[in-house]
């Protein structure tokens, strides 16, 4: 298999068409390997389009998601990050990549060894990954610039935007399955937020998150 053509492909037929047009994601997309973060009998399937399977019921999303995100999140160099949902760490990789220091929560002890381990091997010394569970967040290092969810929510629990600056963002998809929406919610002033609903996808649950409590504007 050749991995430089595929990874070229996976830029410019999957995501590009789906209007990533933010010429710095796509480098990032380019030089950072998502193969080293994928189990190793899925290297194969490191850059379709399909949501690869990690184990303790968690999959990556998909590459075209994951640029969506970014391209969404503008994330500056001086931005401080919250992931709740770490995974393989890939998605993490990417967050710090463009911020200044992420802090990445996963339920899953298995998965954060693993995540922490190919984080480590990327040299990603601003992303920390946390043992816990982040539905309502991780208050310990509020507020953030940026929050982001990697799995789905039926409503935004209302502990999360609390956590925001002024000015930050977060990022999480909304609804029941198969018709969702990722929506981005901006802190304009304390205690005022904005909600855009961005597009239309499904990704799998988020673990343990509040079925009725949500966030009202």
């Amino acid at each position: 298999m050749n991995l430089e053509q595929a990874r070229f492909n996976m830029v410019e037929q999957q995501i590009r068409t789906w209007e990533v047009l933010d010429q710095e994601v796509l480098d990032l997309l380019t030089t950072l390997r998502r193969e080293d973060f994928v189990p190793p009998s899925c290297v194969k399937l490191a850059f379709a389009e399909t949501a690869i399977p990690l184990g303790q019921g968690a999959t990556m999303l998909t590459p075209a998601m994951e640029a969506k995100f970014l391209q969404a999140l503008q994330l500056r160099k001086s931005d401080k990050v919250l992931e709740v949902g770490t995974g393989s760490g890939y998605m993490a990789a990417l967050l710090g990549a463009r911020s200044d220091h992420v802090y990445t929560v996963e339920i899953e002890p298995e998965l954060a060894a693993r995540a922490r381990e190919n984080l480590q091997r990327e040299c990603a010394d601003n992303v920390t990954v946390i043992d816990g569970d982040g539905a309502q967040g991780w208050p310990a290092h509020a507020p953030y610039d940026v929050i982001v969810l990697s799995g789905s929510v039926p409503a935004i629990p209302a502990a999360l935007p609390a956590q925001l600056k002024v000015g930050g963002r977060l990022l999480a998809v909304v609804g029941e399955a198969p018709l969702m929406q990722a929506r981005l919610v901006t802190c304009v002033s304390e205690g005022r937020y904005q909600e855009t609903t961005l597009f239309e996808t499904s990704i799998p649950r988020l673990r343990n998150v509040p079925e009725r409590e949500k966030f009202v504007f």
